[in-house]
């Protein structure tokens, strides 16, 4: 019975060691296919053979901009393609943040070196998003699109009422008068606030150049359209906000007509990709599940999720209004 016993337990352990390198051989398979198929399309575009028929892409820019690492590698990526011919950014946007705002001006006009680009505002292009617009050599909206609000905003709470109120007072203690300004615990000091307001004046600045440089504006033409508000696209082109009204197809016969793209090719969305470094993790959790250890399977998932969100920690040094 005792030898009956061992070799249960041998043949137990022999089939762990050949279900994990059932495991192994699966994911490297999978991982190996994966960089095959990533190494042959980028040797097509190196070699000038495109894996893509002729197209325009599409960048479509919404939502809030902060600033993103993918949207800047999907723009590097669309200037590297040499099936893209011309590019239509479609922006439906508040704007943002005008660090994001600024990079991402940057980096299409970086594109426009090597691609033509044309911009199309499909519902509202206001501020950061106004910035993104003017990167473009062209510019299309629809009749009731807003566009403009060319300005720079600074708000923060100011809560020391309410503190006063629960009887709670915050203390601090700085190596100058101006540190941490504004604080929002606090009553704002005129000279705390003179100091934001140079900020904003400066990057105001900044705005108004870069719009009276890609629009052509005289100083009496900035000023009519530089005090913050937001114009109709009906009002937007004798402003010279914009240059033409229309939709999608106006914007590509733009291109066709002004810069030479040949007519009728397909217009293809291009989205960014994920730039996660711990896809490993998640192949081989998933050729685990494939041969029935869901339980292994689960764990390498998980370890492939923990190392990920490790990755974005970090010590941060910057400054920001207290909460």
């Amino acid at each position: 019975m005792a030898a009956d016993a061992e070799v249960l337990i041998d043949r137990r352990r022999l089939r762990r060691k050949l279900s994990l390198w059932r495991v192994l051989g699966i994911g490297g398979l999978i991982v190996a296919v994966g960089a095959i198929g990533y190494r042959a399309r980028a040797g097509s575009e190196l070699f000038g053979l495109s894996a893509a028929p002729s197209q325009i892409a599409r960048i479509s820019i919404g939502g809030f901009i902060a600033g993103s690492e993918s949207t800047s590698n999907l723009i590097k990526r669309v200037g590297e393609a040499s099936a893209v011919k011309g590019v239509v950014v479609s922006i439906s946007s508040p704007g943002g943040t005008t660090t994001g705002s600024e990079e991402l001006y940057r980096n299409l006009r970086t594109l426009a070196e090597k691609k033509p680009i044309v911009a199309f505002v499909d519902g509202t292009a206001a501020s950061g998003a106004y910035i993104t617009a003017i990167a473009a050599d062209h510019i299309v909206a629809r009749e009731t699109s807003l566009v403009g609000s060319i300005g720079v905003l600074f708000q923060y709470p100011e809560v020391s009422g309410l503190l006063d109120k629960v009887g709670v007072k915050m203390e601090s203690i700085k190596s100058s008068p101006l540190k941490a300004e504004p604080s929002g615990f606090t009553p704002t000091s005129p000279e705390a606030k003179a100091a934001l307001a140079a900020v904003v004046s400066d990057t105001y600045g900044w705005f108004k150049e870069l719009v009276a440089e890609r629009r052509h504006m005289s100083a009496d033409e900035l000023a009519k359209v530089a005090d913050g508000r937001v114009f109709s696209g009906r009002q937007s082109v004798p402003l010279k906000l914009v240059d033409e009204l229309g939709a999608e197809r106006q914007a590509v016969a733009w291109l066709e007509k002004e810069k030479g793209v040949a007519k009728d090719l397909p217009v293809k969305d291009w989205k960014p990709t994920s730039a996660s470094g711990f896809k490993l993790w998640s192949a081989l959790g998933s050729s685990a599940a494939l041969v029935g250890l869901d339980d292994l399977a689960g764990r390498l998932r998980a370890i492939g999720s923990e190392a990920e969100s490790y990755v974005g920690g970090g010590l941060l040094v910057l400054w920001r209004p207290a909460p």
